[in-house]
């Protein structure tokens, strides 16, 4: 990826926290999910963020990030007694997921500001932009 100017920050910086808030959308969809095996038990998802530099770090000091990958977090499933469940084993057992909706919250808030503050930049700078063509017209 190629950093130019400002904009392919915001850019970069706003897709990745795009990919942030769809993972905690998918946590929180299967927060009450369970399975028949602990293997097939949903695990929360998060992005890995990789930092990027511009060719010229030292003369612009532009960098972003963005998501390498999706991982599941390595949690193990509850085991829980529930035989009236339809999808309890032989013993009467499911696994539920381990999303913890609390975390998850904490992860969304942290997101949105994220995602809010490079919009405002972005926005701020636009701004700065025109006054500074306008004073050059007038």
């Amino acid at each position: 990826m190629m950093i130019k100017n400002i904009f392919d920050v915001a850019s970069s910086a706003m897709s990745a926290q795009m990919v942030r808030l769809n993972t905690v959308a998918s946590n929180m969809a299967n927060a009450q999910a369970v399975s028949t095996t602990k293997e097939e038990a949903y695990r929360p998802l998060r992005p890995v963020f990789e930092t990027i530099y511009a060719d010229q770090t030292g003369q612009s000091g532009l960098s972003t990030t963005h998501v390498t990958d999706v991982v599941q977090l390595d949690r193990e499933p509850v085991r829980a007694y529930r035989p009236d469940h339809p999808m309890a084993d032989e013993e009467g057992f499911v696994y539920e997921s381990v999303v913890n909706p609390d975390e998850e919250m904490v992860e969304m808030v942290e997101a949105s500001r994220q995602y809010q503050n490079v919009l405002e930049t972005v926005s701020t700078l636009r701004t700065l932009m025109a006054r500074t063509v306008m004073m050059g017209q007038g």
